[in-house]
């Protein structure tokens, strides 16, 4: 299937412009990272504390980090996350632990809790209680068993398979957050043994993370270290399949995208995660293939057309592969749209940085790499280099060659 039949555009009478493009979101991305917005490091990089925090109403972002400054969450990091109706707010921490304890889990969570819950009326009119948005499966089934509402004796059993039920409900009937007792279906004795048990806030903490700061420097070495392999390990390959020059074009086109990309994290502050540096890492990987196809076709032409020049061969090339990298290119774009479309929050990163590097590395294979091969033999054609530009493996020739050639066909 071919969306063009002998297309002839002059790709590489217009590398000026893709080289103003380039440079135009290269130095943007550069900029942000150094003096705008930084790198934004997840919390598996940077160490710290992620609290995903669900609340009744729209959240009043102000609001909440003036409670968790008052409560020594000193500069935390606050930012709606999903639709804006679903209510929900991701607050980073770089630390949630005082000096001498341990961080954990429940720590980070507690921490977050407590400071939320000491402006709330609900809270401090509830002296003694615990909040049932906040509780656990454990939590309510040791209420209940203290209490005994239905006098059977405390049994563990029945009201264990009461709390999970009542937890069920917050979580997935009530989305998370309870706004009343009433929401819960259970026996009147158990609704009315819950309320003088509990109390209800207006939020839910769903979700917490907790990285120590030890374990994301380790996590950020070994991600360079990962994008660093995978280029060197490319440049080695396209080495011994074509020559030095081909590796390197591929591996400045690849840069090329990884730059971008990051640049584009750093521009509209989204965070760099782990399965973004996966997602880099298969961009990597889909980049470096493009270009191969494209570089394979120009090996195939110097063959064929030994009399045209290298500027012409690169074009005709990349014309030659233009419906299959519409069509590959295309079709995985695609995919990836929808997928950051509707993936949800938990995939947006990762769709993200596939959205941005399929298009970049596309770009990349045609307006970085090829417009590199030809610059550099033209430069060493202006340095008196005597070697036409060939690929490895027993098609090399010099010029010398050629010349003697021709002297014996004249005599």
């Amino acid at each position: 299937m071919e969306f063009f039949h002998n297309p002839n555009i002059d790709w590489l009478g217009k590398k000026w412009y893709f080289l103003a493009f380039s440079l135009i979101f290269s130095v943007a991305g550069l900029l942000s990272m150094a003096f705008w917005h930084g790198i934004p490091l997840g919390v598996e990089f940077r160490g710290g504390t992620d609290a995903y925090v669900k609340f009744a109403q729209t959240p009043d972002l102000n609001k909440i980090r003036a409670d968790l400054d008052r409560s020594g969450l000193k500069n935390p990091r606050i930012q709606q996350y999903g639709a804006a109706t679903d209510n929900e707010v991701l607050i980073s921490l770089p630390e949630v632990s005082k000096a001498g304890e341990a961080v954990d889990i429940e720590a980070g969570k507690n921490a977050v809790i407590n400071a939320l819950e000491a402006s709330s009326p609900a809270a401090q009119s509830a002296q003694g209680k615990k909040d049932l948005n906040n509780s656990s499966v454990a939590d309510v089934q040791d209420s209940l068993i203290s209490k005994d509402p239905l006098h059977n004796g405390g049994d563990p059993k029945i009201y264990g398979d009461l709390a999970r039920t009542i937890v069920d409900t917050r979580d997935k009937a009530a989305g998370g957050v309870l706004t009343s007792v009433d929401q819960i279906r259970v026996d009147p004795r158990i609704a009315n043994a819950l309320r003088d048990g509990f109390f209800i806030s207006n939020f839910a903490v769903r979700n917490v993370e907790i990285v120590g700061p030890t374990v994301g420097k380790q996590l950020q070495h070994q991600a360079v270290l990962a994008v660093l392999y995978s280029l060197a390990g490319m440049l080695v390959y396209l080495w011994f399949r074509f020559e030095l020059i081909y590796g390197a074009a591929a591996v400045v086109a690849c840069f090329h995208d990884t730059l971008i990309t990051v640049g584009a994290f750093s521009l509209v502050g989204k965070e760099i995660s782990l399965t973004v540096i996966a997602a880099i890492l298969t961009l990597v990987g889909y980049s470096m293939n493009d270009t191969i196809v494209v570089f394979d076709r120009i090996r195939e032409n110097i063959k064929l057309m030994r009399r045209e020049r290298l500027d012409v061969i690169v074009n005709r090339s990349i014309n030659q592969t233009l419906s299959r990298t519409i069509l590959t290119s295309g079709l995985t774009f695609l995919t990836v749209l929808s997928l950051f479309v509707f993936g949800g929050e938990v995939l947006h990163g990762f769709s993200f940085a596939l959205v941005i590097g399929i298009l970049i590395g596309t770009y990349s294979s045609i307006a970085v790499a090829a417009p590199m091969l030809v610059a550099y033999t033209d430069w060493r054609a202006r340095r008196g280099a005597r070697t036409v530009a060939m690929p490895a493996g027993g098609a090399r020739k010099t010029q010398k060659a050629q010349d003697l050639r021709g002297v014996k066909a004249r005599g």
